[in-house]
């Protein structure tokens, strides 16, 4: 069963974790420092608590899909690039206390989607600020080999350059 993802980043992580258990009737499935995670059944979602900064209101850190193999994650993949998506994979990284393997787009208003399975517990959060393509810059993985603009009518410099990219890491 897949279900969708909805992570924000909080700045009062157990009021937040108190508000969501009595809103979805259910309790955390997963409790890290600065982190909690729910698995709603109905409906199917998987919603994830990223403590933030003292005092910030709540946004929205990414949005995803989780699916239940990395066959489903690789075919995720193929059809997002064959619709002329710019994608970011990542395989057996540590996310959310959890190894993963993963494909990241970035929608036009900016906001990363990650599709994407969790295969087993890890020790770290590794923050998805941290991972997220940079749409910053107009391209995935900023200044690295990797790197495609996040629209497949522009080069990475092109996308760059209308971004007003300067992180200079170039």
């Amino acid at each position: 069963m897949s279900r969708v993802q909805l992570a924000l980043r909080v700045a009062d992580l157990e009021g937040s974790v108190a508000f969501y258990s009595k809103l979805f009737g259910v309790e955390p499935a997963k409790r890290r420092p600065g982190y909690a995670n729910f698995a709603v059944a109905e409906p199917p979602l998987k919603l994830v608590l990223i403590e933030g900064e003292a005092g910030e209101d709540t946004r929205l850190d990414h949005l995803g899909v989780e699916v239940e193999s990395t066959e489903q994650v690789t075919g995720a993949t193929t059809r997002l690039r064959d619709a002329g998506l710019a994608t970011f994979e990542e395989n057996d990284t540590a996310c959310c206390y959890a190894l993963q393997d993963k494909v990241w787009v970035t929608a036009p208003g900016k906001e990363p989607w990650e599709v994407y399975v969790v295969k087993a517990d890890a020790d770290t959060l590794t923050k998805a600020a941290e991972t997220t393509p940079d749409a910053c810059c107009g391209t995935t993985a900023c200044c690295t080999p990797e790197e495609q603009a996040i629209d497949p009518a522009q080069t990475p410099e092109q996308a760059k350059a209308a971004a007003g990219c300067s992180c200079g890491a170039c």
